[in-house]
C-alpha cells in the first residue's frame, strides 16, 4: 500500500495568496522541512515553506500559554476570523504592542514598504486624533506595555513633542519613537530634546545592513553616513535604542550575525529586532517566490553566523511562539552572558509575570556580585530589567541598569503566502485607528489599509 510522501501534522485556516478568501490548509512535514499546504476552490493548491526548521516548530508547542484579553473589545464578531479586526471578541491576545501612526508621510520613498509611505503621499494626524488613539489604548490595556509612535517618519511630524508629551501623561510602560534615523541624524538638538523623555522612552531605529549596495536596494539611496551618525547622536546622549533589520533572502541574510555583533557594540543600542519582509504595500523587486525568508531561517543564521547565543537561548516568546522568536543576554562590562537558557518551558510559563529575585539566578550571582556590588559608582536606575523583560519572569537584581540588558527578537508578520488564523489570532502587534478599531499588524496591511 503506497503512503503520502509527507506527515499530516495539524489543520488550520488560512487565505488564498489571489483572492485572499479564506481557506482550508494543512500543515505537513515534508523532506525535514515544515509547509502551509492551502486549497482554494477557485485558485487551486498552493504549498508554502514555514519552517526550516522541525524540531523548533515542535518546540513551539511547549510554550503555548492561555492569552492576556484586553479590558474591552472594540468590534463585534460577524464574518469571522480575519474579517472582523478591531479587536474583536474571538482575538486571543492583548496588545502587548500598540501602534499608532502619527503621519503617513515620509522623508524616504523605500522600494520595500508595508505603508506605502513616500514625501508626497497622505498628512499628518492631529493632536486631537492622536489624543483619541492613545486614550483608546488606555482604555483597553489599563497601563499598556509598548506604544509605539511609527508612520510614515514620525520625526517629520510638526508637532512631534507635543505628541510626546501627550504620551507621558499617560500611565504607559515603555514608550517607543520607530524611526529611520535621517533626522536622528541631523539635528543633534532634537536627540538631546528627545533624551530628557527617558526613562521609558526609546528609539526603534531602522538598521538593515552595513553595506551600502543593500542599503540602495532596500531604501533607495545609501544610507550608510546617516545611520552612522544617528548612533553616534544616540550613544552621545545615551539614548535607549533598539535596532531593527528588514531582511529579504539572499541580499542580507549573510549580515544577519555581523549586524548582531555590531548592536552589542554600540553603548545606547539595547538590542535588535529582525524582521522578514512581509509581502505588504510597495514591494520593489522583491519576488516572493525568492526573496521571502522564514524565522526559522533568521533564527538558524544568528546561531551560525555569531558565536554569542546557543540553541537554548532563542525561544518562543509564549504569548505569540509562532511568529516571535526572543534571546536575552546581560552586558556586564566587557562580558555579555546569555540568559534565556536559564528558563526551561515550564519553569518559564509558571514564572511569568511573576519576579524572580536575585537569589534566584545562582548562575549569575557571584558575577554580577564582583561586578557589581562592590562598585560605588553604579546607581540603580529606576528602568530596570524588572519592567521590561517581555514575556519572561521580571529580573528583580540589585544595582543592574536596562543598559546591562541586550535582547535579539525575531518578528515574523504574516501575509498572503504563510497566513494561519491560528497565528492570526494571537497577534499582539497592532495598529490603533482613529475610528475606535485596533487592528493587529499582519491583518491591517493585507485586508484594512
Amino acid at each position: 500500500m503506497a503512503s503520502r510522501d509527507y506527515l499530516f501534522y495539524e489543520l488550520t485556516n488560512s487565505i488564498c495568496r489571489h483572492c485572499l478568501n479564506k481557506v482550508e490548509a494543512k500543515i505537513i512535514i515534508q523532506q525535514g522541512q515544515v509547509y502551509l499546504l492551502k486549497n482554494c476552490l477557485t485558485h487551486g493548491q498552493e504549498q508554502v515553506l514555514i519552517s526550516t526548521d522541525v524540531n523548533y516548530y515542535e518546540k513551539c508547542r511547549q510554550f503555548l500559554k492561555p492569552g492576556d484579553l484586553p479590558k474591552q473589545f472594540n468590534t463585534e464578531i460577524k464574518k469571522g476570523c480575519p474579517f472582523d479586526c478591531g479587536l474583536c471578541p474571538d482575538h486571543e491576545q492583548h496588545s502587548c504592542v500598540s501602534l499608532i501612526e502619527i503621519t503617513e508621510r515620509c522623508n524616504l520613498t523605500c522600494p520595500i514598504c508595508y505603508a506605502n509611505s513616500s514625501p508626497m503621499q497622505g498628512r499628518h494626524k492631529s493632536l486631537a486624533e492622536i489624543e483619541t488613539m492613545l486614550d483608546l489604548i488606555v482604555a483597553n490595556e489599563g497601563q499598556p506595555d509598548v506604544v509605539q509612535l511609527s508612520g510614515g517618519e514620525p520625526t517629520i511630524h510638526p508637532q512631534l513633542f507635543e505628541i510626546l508629551d501627550l504620551a507621558k501623561q499617560r500611565p504607559i510602560r515603555h514608550l517607543m519613537l520607530n524611526t529611520n534615523g535621517i533626522k536622528i541624524a541631523q539635528d543633534r538638538e532634537l536627540v538631546k530634546k528627545l533624551a530628557t523623555y527617558a526613562p521609558g522612552f526609546e528609539i526603534y531605529l531602522q538598521f538593515d545592513t552595513l553595506s551600502p549596495q543593500v542599503w540602495r536596494q532596500l531604501r533607495g539611496i545609501d544610507l550608510s553616513e546617516i545611520k552612522q551618525q544617528a548612533l553616534a547622536h544616540l550613544n552621545e546622549f545615551n539614548l535607549s535604542t533598539t535596532l531593527v533589520a528588514t531582511v529579504q533572502k539572499g541580499l542580507n541574510t549573510q549580515e544577519i550575525g555581523p549586524l548582531l555583533e555590531f548592536a552589542l557594540s554600540q553603548p545606547a543600542v539595547r538590542g535588535i529586532t529582525f524582521q522578514p519582509v512581509q509581502v505588504a504595500g510597495r514591494l520593489g523587486q522583491f519576488n516572493p517566490l525568492q526573496h521571502r525568508v522564514t524565522l526559522s531561517e533568521i533564527r538558524t543564521a544568528i546561531l551560525e553566523q555569531s558565536a554569542l547565543f546557543s540553541s537554548e537561548d532563542l525561544i518562543p516568546v509564549p504569548c505569540h511562539p509562532d511568529a516571535i522568536t526572543m534571546g536575552y543576554a546581560l552586558k556586564l562590562e566587557e562580558e555579555v552572558i546569555p540568559l534565556t537558557r536559564l528558563f526551561v518551558p515550564e519553569e518559564l510559563l509558571a514564572t511569568v509575570g511573576n519576579t524572580i529575585t536575585f537569589e534566584q539566578i545562582p548562575e549569575l550571582k557571584q558575577k554580577i556580585y564582583n561586578l557589581f556590588n562592590t562598585s560605588a559608582s553604579v546607581e540603580t536606575a529606576s528602568e530596570t530589567l524588572r519592567s521590561i523583560m517581555c514575556c519572561l519572569p521580571k529580573i528583580d537584581v540589585p544595582n543592574l541598569k536596562y543598559e546591562n540588558l541586550f535582547r535579539v527578537i525575531i518578528m515574523q508578520f504574516y501575509d498572503a503566502y504563510n497566513f494561519d488564523v491560528r497565528g492570526v489570532k494571537k497577534s499582539c502587534v497592532h495598529i490603533v485607528q482613529t475610528d475606535g478599531r485596533i487592528i493587529p499588524f499582519d491583518t491591517m496591511n493585507l485586508f484594512y489599509r
